[in-house]
């Protein structure tokens, strides 16, 4: 009987569910909305797995030929949730291995060359995760953001790119070009304005006008790139952490980085490289090119007690490609 492999990627957004083929041929996708239980409850990433599983399954291919299923899930988080989560995903109805991780580590086993190593993920929020070469050794943080001290996605980058703007405003700090750059995004009809209308909920500025902000910085404004700056130095913290929790400080390892945040080049990436290396000098900095939902492929397979070749990968990553997924997944 061919065999098949399940991944799935599960976020706060979208739930995207990846079936392939022993060969590393993709047989189907499914995409449905946010599954991230601390949003839609148990209930909800149900229903997102069981929406995007209906696409994902053709008719052609039996529930009994997957052999194992991986699942990269936003929210899973501590040890506790590890029973609920299993129930949720039970109404799918696999017949297999199931093996369910935070979203952060599949991100880790598609970008890093050996399945292990840092992952540092920055898009809307942040989150960092690592495994040690044994996998026995889990380095992570909380995911909860700046309620937990922990920075920047491009929420955080946006919040403090209007926090320049307000010092503006009150004279405690200087002129910078992010205010035209807001007025003109919000409609405002001036700072005061612009401050007010924030203030009042009449102006929404969110994670998504992250761009905005490099292109300010782009430009030159010395303010922009400062806050831009800032993010990549929080970043680069949060994987310190994590590389001090596995004890990586002397060794050569992998941080693989995700996420939209990092579109933004060398302003960001710099300053997060040079944190990182003035505490971990053998640090690699790689940027994932496969879509996180292949580490979820990866681990389905780890579930099954099958180990990806390169040749496998290769096949994997030209799939995605001709299927014209490898846009839609990134």
């Amino acid at each position: 009987m061919y065999r098949y492999f399940l991944g799935g990627d599960v976020g706060g957004t979208k739930t995207r569910l990846l079936l392939v083929d022993e060969s590393g041929q993709v047989a189907g996708f499914g995409q449905a909305g946010p599954g991230n239980h601390e949003g839609v409850g148990y209930a909800g990433l149900t229903r997102a797995l069981l929406s995007a599983f209906e696409k994902a399954l053709p008719l052609q291919i039996s529930i009994e030929q997957i052999a194992g299923a991986g699942f990269g899930i936003g929210g899973y988080d501590f040890p506790s949730e590890i029973a609920a989560t299993l129930n949720a995903i039970t109404p799918l109805g696999l017949t297999c291995p199931v093996i369910p991780v935070n979203d952060t580590i599949i991100g880790l086993l598609a970008g890093s060359s050996e399945g292990w190593g840092v992952a540092l993920v920055s898009g809307t929020g942040c989150n960092c995760w690592g495994w040690d070469r044994t996998r026995q050794c889990i380095g992570r943080m909380t995911g909860h953001g700046m309620r937990m001290g922990e920075a920047a996605g491009a929420g955080e980058l946006v919040d403090h790119a209007i926090r320049a703007v307000a010092h503006q405003w009150t004279r405690r700090g200087p002129v910078t070009e992010l205010t035209p750059a807001f007025i003109q995004f919000t409609g405002a009809s001036d700072l005061e304005d612009l401050v007010e209308g924030i203030l009042q909920d009449r102006y929404s500025i969110g994670a998504s006008s992250a761009p905005l902000v490099f292109e300010v910085a782009e430009a030159g404004d010395m303010v922009a790139r400062e806050v831009i700056r800032w993010a990549g130095c929080e970043l680069g913290e949060m994987a310190k952490a994590v590389i001090r929790q596995l004890d990586f400080q002397d060794i050569e390892f992998e941080v693989v980085l995700s996420g939209s945040m990092f579109a933004g080049g060398p302003l960001l990436i710099e300053p997060l490289a040079a944190t990182i290396q003035a505490f971990a000098p053998h640090a690699r900095l790689v940027r994932l090119k496969e879509p996180p939902v292949v580490g979820a492929v990866l681990l389905g397979m780890e579930a099954a007690g099958v180990k990806a070749t390169p040749a496998f990968r290769q096949k994997l990553s030209a799939s995605l490609v001709g299927a014209k997924l490898s846009r839609e997944l990134s």
